[in-house]
């Protein structure tokens, strides 16, 4: 186990890459200085520690810059490896769950983005994506409690923060996420239940709504 000195956390409160980053640290019972960045006027200490993207979160332990939420999570499990891990040992079924926590960036979140920022066919669209990616999602849980079987684990970490803004999903996609995957509902509500970390840290669906309704009265998309 390393010893902590100095633990910041770059963050939005909004953002489902940075509440990742927030339970995997509480799942540790790690603590940590947490910084809130306004997007529209960057921090000189976002620019200096993330100087390619220029994105939070941002995690600096010692002085030093990690980025991008999975490999945040990935860096926090290995370096405070005295609690259960978050990654399977099994180097295949670690294999499989990068790669659904990378499905889960390159295609819900981006097909999700879409509902509330897109009208028309587009729209639509995204919604039937939308959609098929959850019921793929749902596919891979099966009638598993957590992705990793038993235990609450780096999958799970990747998937949950999107569950705050459900609401918001269902609002402007115009669809029920208990109809269309009832298995990832109950998977979400056992996370809530059973993990603290999670219960936590996610901010409520109400006020993600109203992030998102901001948004679309900034993007032009309402009145």
């Amino acid at each position: 186990m390393a010893e902590q000195e100095e633990l910041i956390l770059l963050d939005v409160w909004a953002s489902m890459y940075g509440m990742r980053v927030r339970i995997a640290l509480a799942e540790k019972g790690i603590s940590y200085e947490y910084k809130e960045e306004d997007l529209r006027n960057k921090s000189k200490l976002l620019l200096d520690m993330n100087p390619v993207h220029k994105k939070i979160p941002v995690l600096i332990h010692n002085g030093k810059p990690i980025c991008e939420s999975n490999i945040i999570v990935e860096y926090i499990d290995e370096v405070w490896n005295h609690k259960a891990p978050l990654f399977p040992s099994d180097p295949y079924d670690k294999a499989c769950a990068r790669f659904w926590a990378d499905f889960i960036d390159k295609k819900l979140y981006q097909t999700g983005r879409k509902l509330y920022t897109t009208k028309g066919e587009e729209h639509e669209a995204s919604r039937n994506e939308f959609i098929e990616c959850l019921t793929l999602l749902q596919g891979e849980l099966g009638d598993k409690p957590y992705f990793g079987g038993e235990n609450f684990g780096f999958l799970d970490v990747s998937l949950i923060p999107f569950y705050s803004w459900f609401q918001a999903y269902e609002t402007y996609g115009n669809f029920n996420f208990e109809r269309e995957c009832p298995k990832l509902i109950s998977w979400a509500k056992r996370c809530i239940e059973n993990k603290p970390s999670v219960s936590d840290t996610l901010p409520d669906s109400p006020k993600v709504l109203a992030f998102v309704q901001h948004l679309r009265k900034k993007f032009g998309i309402d009145d």
